[in-house]
């Protein structure tokens, strides 16, 4: 049988691991925010001729547009985003454009001032804070006929919070590297690897419940890494089998859900690792107390070494 429970502390170190180096880029680089956030205007256009990124980029810069930021969409268009424009600063760009490169269409355009955009950053902070209050009381609430109820939900929002940091971290990287930026669909893609993830740890907690009634004579180490080996299989395959859907939204669909697909992505990995390797051994930890053994055990690591 699979001690994964026995491996607490790597799992532990490979974490942190991960997690400083996002955190580090969140310090550094940041997270580079899209128009609902930041404000400005976001258009899609779609040249008659081929026109390369390059090309544009120069001639953008060259009418003025120091501040734009541009990517190719899987059909070959172009998102520009630039700061807000009104009308007439919209038709002298297009015309702009034209000029340069011949006939242009403009399937899309939107713009966001900086009244709304602040608005919907606050309106989605409120709404992740909500969401991870809200676990946090139900997988108490769910569980409140076990000892220390309480340490399943906190157990639990420790692993949401670290998918959140590896995600947020990611993106940092991203937007660090190929100007990715966070919009309202990372925030949607959030919330729904929250609910992904919680499912998955919920799962597992409730293995553990059941066994502890039927296996009193072990210890709640025992119990634990053996709900975790009867769980395993269910969660890899969950896992892997929505990988290959999102995947698939990722290549096909293209820049429009970009963003929701790269989060759900990182999400479900890191999700996959949090609820079998972390929220569960956190309650062995918890348990036992260990809480100091850890930082103890590090040196010791490196002495072996």
């Amino acid at each position: 049988m699979f001690d994964i429970v026995g491996h607490r502390f790597r799992f532990f170190l490979i974490s942190g691991v991960v997690i400083l180096i996002g955190v580090i880029s969140l310090l550094t680089v940041g997270l580079k925010s899209g128009i609902e956030f930041s404000s400005g205007s976001l258009l899609t256009v779609d040249f008659e001729r081929e026109v390369t990124q390059s090309q544009l980029k120069q001639e953008m810069m060259s009418l003025g547009y120091e501040d734009v930021i541009i990517q190719r969409t899987g059909t070959g268009d172009y998102l520009i985003r630039t700061h807000q424009l009104d009308i007439d600063d919209r038709a002298q760009l297009q015309a702009g454009l034209e000029a340069r490169f011949g006939s242009l269409t403009e399937p899309e355009f939107s713009s966001v001032s900086p009244l709304i955009a602040e608005e919907t950053a606050r309106t989605a902070t409120i709404a992740v804070v909500v969401a991870a209050v809200g676990i946090l009381f139900y997988v108490t609430w769910a569980f409140r006929r076990m000892p220390k109820p309480f340490h399943y939900g906190t157990c639990a929002i420790i692993a949401l919070a670290h998918d959140a940091l590896v995600a947020m971290g990611v993106f940092s990287i991203l937007g660090g590297i190929l100007n990715w930026q966070i919009n309202l669909m990372f925030i949607t893609g959030i919330l729904a690897v929250i609910g992904y993830s919680v499912n998955n740890t919920v799962v597992i907690f409730d293995r553990i419940r059941e066994n502890l009634k039927i296996s009193e004579h072990m210890s709640f180490e025992t119990v634990v890494n053996n709900s975790l080996v009867e769980t395993l299989g269910r969660s890899i395959n969950t896992s892997l089998t929505t990988l290959i859907v999102v995947l698939s939204l990722l290549f096909f669909v293209g820049a429009t859900i970009q963003n929701f697909a790269a989060v759900l992505i990182v999400g479900i990995i890191a999700g996959t690792f949090s609820s079998v390797c972390i929220a569960p051994t956190l309650l062995v930890v918890w348990d036992k107390g260990e809480w100091g053994r850890f930082v103890r055990w590090l040196p010791l690591r490196r002495v072996k070494a």
